[in-house]
């Protein structure tokens, strides 16, 4: 099968969860299709001498996204009845280039990654084709909502709006639909939704596996540090969390890490919290904590912070926002909390009694083993692929 795949951002290096998840796609599917991957730049720091996707792809494409592009994208798009992030990406310029490389390609197939793309391609008859929501947008938006300034609720609100009505627009538009968790899949609002198939992300359990080493900090959270969602955690866990535990342990160790750490995180750094920036190998940061915490307040999907955590026996403790993505309530691979004092509950008696935690750690190892499988996921993803050619 030849697959025409495209992204809105560069499946590398593996920074935000959405790259992470169309690089194992493309590296489990390159073992038996054809892929050309478009992906989009707009931060020019992409290196193709780095790209190990190069060597398994048939052809990668990389369009760079100048700030004036995007600044002129964001101008028109203001006019436009799509999402502003739609537009942020869109221009007629790479539409064109866009259509010659699948001219020329002839794919039997499109894969759209996230609503972002989907103008680029929405209007071609002539190849079935298939997006991947990965998570509801609206729904993320909704929650920044509530949680912002007056200024920012306003651009919000419009944003939420239009999301709404795009995402049933490229239902419509595509022939087959996917997304992460069949939690997002009904927060979707529209009466088809139930026809959305859920694809989860998996896990590298060859990468991502137990590795001993001394266990410096006793709590450890990760993200792309830009992004709202992780920017709101790492303060709830300070300024909520913290006051509490350190009532009960003084010389508690915490890391916050991720890429592009903004101002308000870079902030936080003090004697108990060690705030670290990209690393290649993100292992590094795992192997040294002894509990994973993800107190996620708003955002959507699935978080592969905590697969990735679980896969390396760490005890996870999260909200019930993000269990859901994850696991039914009735299996006790991590542990769920709500408000800060029951966070700290936690924590301490992870800490206090490690017999407990170990349990945790392998409870949730074993699960992510079960029904996290990159191979398993590429192939029924793969079915999805030929059923949607044969019906087209």
């Amino acid at each position: 099968m030849k697959i025409f795949f495209l992204t809105p951002r560069v499946p590398y290096p593996i920074d935000k969860g959405d790259k992470l998840r169309a690089y194992y796609q493309i590296k489990f599917l390159s073992k038996r299709h054809e892929i050309l991957l478009f992906s989009l730049d707009e931060n020019s720091c992409y290196r193709a001498e780095k790209d190990p996707l190069r060597d398994i792809c048939k052809k990668v494409r990389v369009v760079k996204l100048s700030k004036l592009r995007i600044f002129f994208n964001l101008l028109v798009g203001l006019f436009r009845d799509i999402p502003l992030q739609t537009a942020y990406y869109y221009s007629s310029d790479i539409k064109k280039e866009i259509i010659k490389e699948i001219e020329q390609f002839k794919p039997d197939l499109i894969y759209c990654q996230l609503i972002r793309a989907a103008e680029y391609v929405r209007d071609i008859q002539s190849i079935p084709k298939i997006i991947d929501y990965v998570d509801v947008i609206s729904k993320g938006l909704e929650r920044r909502i509530k949680r912002t300034n007056i200024f920012w609720k306003l651009i919000l609100t419009i944003e939420h709006k239009r999301a709404l009505k795009y995402e049933k627009v490229v239902f419509d538009d595509f022939d087959e639909r996917i997304i992460i968790t069949t939690e997002d899949q009904g927060l979707l609002k529209f009466e088809e939704k139930e026809k959305v198939k859920i694809i989860p992300n998996g896990i590298d359990s060859d990468y991502y596996k137990p590795i001993p080493f001394e266990r410096k900090y006793d709590l450890f959270f990760s993200g792309n540090l830009r992004y709202p969602p992780n920017v709101d955690a790492s303060i709830f866990i300070v300024d909520e969390i913290l006051p509490l535990l350190k009532l009960k342990i003084p010389n508690l160790k915490v890391l916050i890490a991720g890429a592009a750490p903004n101002s308000k995180i870079l902030s936080l750094q003090s004697e108990t919290v060690d705030i670290k920036g990209w690393v290649d190998d993100v292992r590094e940061y795992y192997k040294q904590a002894k509990i994973f915490l993800a107190p996620m307040q708003i955002g959507t999907g699935l978080q592969n912070k905590l697969l990735q955590a679980m896969a390396m026996k760490i005890p996870c403790i999260t909200s019930e926002l993000t269990r859901k993505g994850i696991v039914a309530s009735t299996e006790n691979v991590m542990l769920v909390a709500d408000t800060p004092k029951e966070y700290a509950d936690l924590i301490i008696k992870l800490l206090n009694d490690q017999k407990y935690a170990d349990e945790i750690a392998e409870l949730g190892y074993k699960f992510v083993k079960a029904n996290y499988d990159w191979e398993q996921i590429t192939q029924n993803l793969e079915q999805i692929f030929f059923s949607t050619i044969n019906k087209k």
